[in-house]
């Protein structure tokens, strides 16, 4: 079968046809085609987390607040979020099917979990797009000034400005590329990928030859961070382990393109544990030896500048201008995930017709055979959002934070769900495929445990994070569960009195019915009898 064909039960291979079976057990008919092999799946979660781009924008923090030290967070925030992932490895095994977390709340709690939690996805993916757009201004200009286009960089508002207009352009082309199908969409993020992995390796061996210390007094510099604080240094940590909890997440990128995958029930788990895998240890020795290989560990620029600092100082101009390059592919392709994976998710939930307009947002283009009009949605709501705050950077900040934290609350409405399933002897792994076996109760309970902690840590009214700087407002400080609080019970009253009385599988995305048993078999069943 040409792989440029409509992929169907009946002309599956390889393993397809066992996913098409598990589509129609979730009541739908495979239409997306099928055309993305191992790399894509695994390009797609490692461009979403993006060591490259969460490691160069959010080194100044974990300095800042928690001295070389808070390198340790690197490790236990990993250790949390493989909790999560070995979790979502059985679900992408048993469930390899698009906008995977709104659907694996959905077959785990219940539609009213499955809707918010999708809900929360949704809204908190639109807001990291427009996050990640913005990390362009703060790579080029650094390149050349060529790119400040709006004023010098001294004036007021120049940088705002100019953040908005490349942010906006990044936005426009991811959302060019995702809608003119997955396929250019993959090759475009499979390059980029490659790169960034080269690019990243290059740069470990480079640091490492720079080598002036021990990790032993490297690693335990803390700055004297946190004297003071009724919890010492551990509030400090605490704050600075933020900067790697805004990196490791994303990984269930690689399970959302399940419909468009070749044997993804197989591939999916493997695509989210080596995604999650390789960026912790690629991502970690890239922290490590810029501590070990920086000039000076005291220097003020390591908590303002970050690693774009170390780079400069330590591989001079050239060198370092080189590695910046790569951060922008990096950052070019992070936003490309983010998009593709948020389109999978409004249209899981639209063909639900558990949004508004439900018919229009899961149309399949005929000719690319791909939704094209969520593409034009989200994109256009992450150039709002990038608009409306030009002159506010405080309540943006404020937004973004909070985006991670309605991420880390959307992975709680699978996981959770998923231990009562466990508890109650109804979780059943998918035969065959990935399982955890006797070690999947501990493991979703540490799961759960961590996401409710880390959530609770990320949302803590701190004056640091969420009230940086003058004036001050309490809505500012409070405005991770004055925010959630907001879009959660807005949504969720909305999805209430309107949308779950619409709800239900659209005509055109249903499965058909199975024959009844001792029937034949008629074309539009899922699987005729043998």
């Amino acid at each position: 079968m040409s792989s440029t064909e409509p992929t169907g039960p009946s002309a599956a291979s390889g393993g397809d046809g066992h996913d098409d079976e598990s589509l129609t057990e979730l009541g739908y008919r495979p239409e997306l085609k099928r055309t993305l092999g191992n790399f894509h799946t695994f390009a797609a979660g490692v461009s979403y987390i993006s060591i490259l781009t969460g490691t160069f924008q959010l080194f100044y923090f974990g300095i800042a607040f928690g001295g070389p030290a808070y390198w340790w967070s690197w490790p236990m925030v990993f250790a949390g979020q493989l909790m999560v992932a070995l979790c979502f490895c059985e679900l992408a095994a048993r469930y390899p099917v698009a906008g995977s977390i709104y659907n694996w709340a959905k077959k785990m709690g219940g539609p009213h979990v499955g809707w918010l939690g999708g809900w929360m996805m949704m809204t908190a993916t639109m807001v990291t797009l427009a996050a990640v757009a913005l990390a362009y201004q703060v790579t080029l200009p650094q390149i050349d000034p060529v790119f400040q286009f709006i004023g010098d960089g001294s004036g007021k508002n120049d940088a705002a400005a100019n953040a908005v207009l490349l942010g906006s352009v990044l936005i426009i082309f991811t959302t060019l590329i995702n809608a003119f199908g997955v396929k250019l969409m993959a090759r475009i993020n499979s390059a980029g990928v490659f790169i960034e992995l080269i690019a990243a390796i290059v740069l470990i061996a480079l640091l490492a030859a720079h080598i002036t210390r021990g990790p032993s007094s490297a690693l335990t510099e803390t700055y004297d961070l946190g004297a003071g604080q009724n919890l010492g240094y551990l509030g400090a940590f605490l704050t600075a382990s933020l900067a790697s909890a805004y990196v490791m997440y994303g990984f269930d990128t690689a399970s959302s393109l399940g419909e468009e995958s070749h044997n993804p029930s197989r591939n999916a788990p493997r695509a989210i544990l080596r995604a999650l895998v390789a960026s912790f240890v690629i991502g970690g020795l890239i922290l490590l030896f810029a501590l070990l290989a920086v000039p000076d560990l005291q220097a003020e620029q390591l908590s303002t500048d970050g690693l774009q600092y170390v780079v400069l100082a330590t591989l001079g101009k050239n060198v370092g201008e080189a590695v910046l390059w790569c951060v922008v592919i990096a950052i070019t392709v992070c936003a490309l995930a983010v998009h593709t994976a948020g389109i999978r998710l409004m249209f899981a939930m639209a063909r639900d017709n558990n949004l508004p307009a439900g018919s229009l947002l899961a149309r399949v283009h005929p000719r690319f055979q791909t939704p094209i009009v969520p593409a034009v949605v989200i994109g256009l709501v992450g150039v709002i959002i990038l608009v409306i705050n030009i002159n506010q950077p405080q309540i943006f900040s404020v937004i973004t934070s909070i985006a991670i934290i309605m991420i880390y609350l959307a992975y709680l409405a699978v996981t959770a769900p998923m231990l009562l399933q466990r508890l109650r002897g109804k979780w059943k792994p998918a035969e065959g495929r990935f399982s955890l076996g006797r070690f999947g109760l501990p493991i979703n309970i540490v799961a759960v445990l961590w996401g409710a902690a880390m959530s609770i840590n990320l949302a803590w009214p701190r004056p640091d994070v969420y009230n940086a700087q003058p004036p001050q407002h309490w809505y500012l400080r409070w405005g991770a569960f004055l925010f959630i609080g907001v879009v959660a019970g807005a949504g969720f009253a909305y999805y209430w009195f309107v949308q779950r009385h619409r709800t239900g599988v659209l005509e055109e995305h249903r499965a058909a019915q199975p024959p009844a048993a001792g029937t034949t078999g008629s074309p539009g069943s899922p699987e005729s009898p043998r």
